[in-house]
Formats: structure tokens, sequence, C-alpha cells
């Protein structure tokens, strides 16, 4: 089976003065593609770091990290630019959308990058803005929509150009436990359509609709195993 994500041996080290501070530690990490997998751990356990990791937002200091068949362990950052912008879909606490754009403006926003037509943008905003249930509310802007519509729409603009990977950091950290099952079932959705989840998560609730959890403790991997029960299943 062919790993989506490949990590081996990854350190992440940070100077502080003299002083080394080890915020990843000899990590092992392997991700097939369609998983669903939360990373979880307290604060200061690693899991932002390996999170920036694998979002290819940051690079570790050893290592190696292959996504999807590519060596990212030591690229420009240019070229992880790039990567980021076609393998990996970001999903936020604070949604992260322009103000001033509408929903379906924001979404189509990652095709600007990847040089798509107007027309063809648009049209691509459209099908993943209906997917995720927000048909009428596309030419609304962030202020006009609830928390769980934005989050919606960050969903959407993460899908939008097709990625290898959704990585998603506290998705409803900023929501309402009823509004956060409804987010939760909507990554669930997704999954089962053969999308590969990763989700950043300290809240056991929310890591329980992953299918296998990931968790870290000063910067190493705790405990790596399969999630039997997923509260995906118990959602009527």
């Amino acid at each position: 089976m062919s790993h989506l994500i490949d990590i081996k041996g990854v350190q992440k080290v940070y100077k502080l003065g003299t002083e080394l501070v080890y915020a990843l530690r000899h990590i092992d990490l392997n991700v097939v593609k369609g998983e669903y997998i939360a990373l979880m751990g307290p604060s200061g356990s690693g899991k932002s770091t390996l999170m920036n990791i694998i979002g290819c937002l940051d690079t570790a200091s050893s290592g190696t990290y292959i996504l999807n068949g590519t060596n990212v362990s030591q690229m420009t950052e240019q070229h992880l630019a790039e990567i980021r912008n076609k393998e990996i879909g970001f999903v936020f606490q604070t949604f992260n959308l322009m103000p001033r754009m509408s929903a379906i403006e924001n979404v189509a926003l990652p095709l600007i990058y990847a040089g798509v037509s107007k027309k063809e943008r648009l049209l691509k905003a459209e099908e993943v803005l209906i997917k995720v249930g927000l048909k009428d509310r596309m030419f609304h802007k962030p202020n006009e929509l609830s928390g769980g519509q934005r989050q919606r729409v960050a969903i959407a603009r993460s899908l939008v150009n097709n990625p290898s990977i959704l990585l998603a950091d506290e998705p409803t950290g900023n929501l309402d436990s009823k509004t956060s099952v409804e987010i939760m079932t909507l990554f669930e959705e997704i999954h089962q359509n053969g999308n590969t989840v990763v989700l950043v998560t300290h809240e056991e609730d929310i890591a329980a609709y992953a299918k296998r959890i990931v968790r870290l403790r000063d910067g190493k991997v705790e405990l790596d195993e399969q999630n039997l029960k997923p509260n995906s299943n118990l959602i009527v």
C-alpha cells in the first residue's frame, strides 16, 4: 500500500539563545490515501509543529518527508508554496476568509494561483459550495454568514483544488457544540467521498470522529491507534 504521507525520523529543533529546544523528536508517521486521522496532544506536544510540516508551512531540521511521492524535506519556499497549493487544502479555526469578498470569490481564490480562467474558477467554486450546503449563500460576504456557514465556505475553499490532503487545524474551535457536530458530519461526508483528512485537535470528542488517532507528547508519538468506535457511527 503506497503512502500519501511518509515521514521518517523527523526532528524540529529551535535555538533559543544558547539552548536547543526539540519541538519534534524522531517522528515516524505514514498515512495512506483515503485515511481519516486525528493528531492529538496537549499544548507543547508538537502537534502544531507536525501539522506545519505536513502542510509544507515549515520544514524539518532533520529527517525526510515524502508527500504523494515527492520529497519535500529540503524544498525552497517557492517550491513549498507550489506544493501547498496543489496538494493541500487548509481549514483553520479562524476561517481566514477575505472580508470584502463573497463566499464564491473566497472559494475561487486558490484557483487564481493555479492559473485557472475566471469562468472555470466560478463554476468550480459554485460546484463545491453546493456540495457543502451553501447554494443559497454563494454571494454573501463573511459578515453576513454564521460561524458554521463561514467554516463551510472555508471547507469549500480547501476542496476546490482537489487536494491530496485536507488538513484541518482545530476546525470547530470557534463553533458551538451543535454547529461543531454539523461541521464534523460534513468532514465525515468528505472522507466518505475518498478524501484524505488530517485533523489537528486537543478535544477528545472531536478526535473521536477520526478513524485513527495519533497522540503526541513532548515531541514524540506516544500512541498511534485505530479508533474502533468513531463518533460518526453515532450520528443519525
